[in-house]
């Protein structure tokens, strides 16, 4: 395979890259979605790309590229729209307020809770996958801490840092 990472398809999409970012900084000021900015300098990198690699009469290698990279987002998103719809799931069938409610009948701290989802999260993400274990586990420390935004960040660092 080719490395462009001196020829000028290495500093367009470096250039493409940096004023995308660029754009994305200053969102605020110029009311611009960062998706946007995003979205058209990663197309531009793939086009960049296929242009380069179709110069040098290798367009089968940025097919296979491309098809790769399409593959591995599609299964990240295929993931995670299983695992919302999992966590969605368990949430409109009052799941994890009867946890809440199991929890502090009987009786346990904020501490002692703390501690308990962060054990959970790591004894689940050998099992589990370690985004799945930190979505559930978010989940359940959100309805744990409803109305306590301290402990909900703090639980929720808990959790990542076990899974």
């Amino acid at each position: 395979m080719t490395s462009f990472v001196t020829h000028w398809t290495g500093y367009a999409a470096l250039a493409l890259f940096i004023a995308a970012y660029l754009l994305v900084i200053v969102e605020e000021s110029i009311h611009l979605r960062k998706s946007k900015p995003v979205l058209v300098a990663a197309g531009g990198i793939w086009i960049v790309t296929a242009l380069a690699y179709g110069t040098q009469h290798q367009s089968h290698v940025a097919a296979e590229i491309l098809r790769h990279t399409l593959l591995e987002y599609a299964e990240l998103m295929l993931f995670l729209l299983s695992a919302m719809t999992f966590i969605n799931t368990m949430s409109e069938r009052n799941l994890f307020e009867a946890l809440r409610t199991r929890l502090i009948s009987l009786g346990l701290s904020l501490r002692s809770i703390f501690w308990l989802t962060g054990i959970l999260a790591f004894v689940i993400s050998p099992v589990a996958d370690n985004l799945t274990t930190a979505l559930v586990m978010g989940a359940v420390v959100t309805a744990i801490g409803a109305g306590n935004g301290r402990f909900i960040v703090l639980g929720c660092i808990n959790v990542v840092v076990a899974a």
